[in-house]
């Protein structure tokens, strides 16, 4: 409960019980009667400022709440790394040109493809941050494949911001494997 509210709910009855009890003892019943008017006036207008300031309060909150939203987001996004596709990558390489880039050459027909895609895809947040893995089509890169000396599925190769290869490896199935795995 926010202040204000804690002392209107505990100084208004205060007020108008003590407004009464001079009224009381002044014997006269014009007077009890104005005076409990006066005190009935100053109780909603009490609450009226009440019900405002909760309105205030609560539409601040929920900026509040947004914004902070937004930030949880943007916190999330940079607290771990990626899992995209070759395609979005060619069109950012300059976003992801600090991170440790993994070529993961992927078929859609390779059980242990399959088992690590799941994996990635299953928590993506598990991905470090600093690591973009970037999901390469086996069956039609055949430039890429010529180009890192690929020969068979599942096969990783980390690259650096000019493509030129820093290291290649096979097996991993997990985002700590190939984290582990970069140099």
């Amino acid at each position: 409960m926010n202040p204000t509210r804690a002392v209107t709910r505990i100084l208004v009855p205060l007020a108008v019980t003590a407004l009464a009890l001079t009224a009381c003892s002044s014997g006269t019943t014009s007077e009890s009667a104005s005076v409990a008017a006066s005190a009935e006036e100053v109780m909603e207008s009490e609450s009226a400022m009440t019900d405002k300031a909760m309105e205030s309060e609560s539409a601040m909150a929920e900026e509040v709440m947004e914004s902070e939203s937004a930030m949880t987001d943007d916190a999330a996004m940079a607290a771990h790394g990626s899992y995209i596709t070759l395609a979005d990558y060619q069109g950012n390489k300059d976003m992801y040109a600090k991170d440790d880039v993994v070529l993961f050459f992927h078929a859609s027909w390779c059980p242990t493809c399959k088992a690590t895609e799941e994996n990635l895809n299953a928590d993506p947040t598990r991905i470090p941050a600093g690591l973009t893995i970037v999901k390469v089509d086996y069956d039609n890169s055949d430039e890429l494949k010529q180009q890192y000396g690929i020969t068979t599925q599942h096969t990783f190769v980390q690259v650096d911001a000019d493509g030129n290869e820093l290291a290649k490896w096979t097996g991993t199935l997990t985002a700590d494997d190939i984290a582990g795995q970069t140099a």
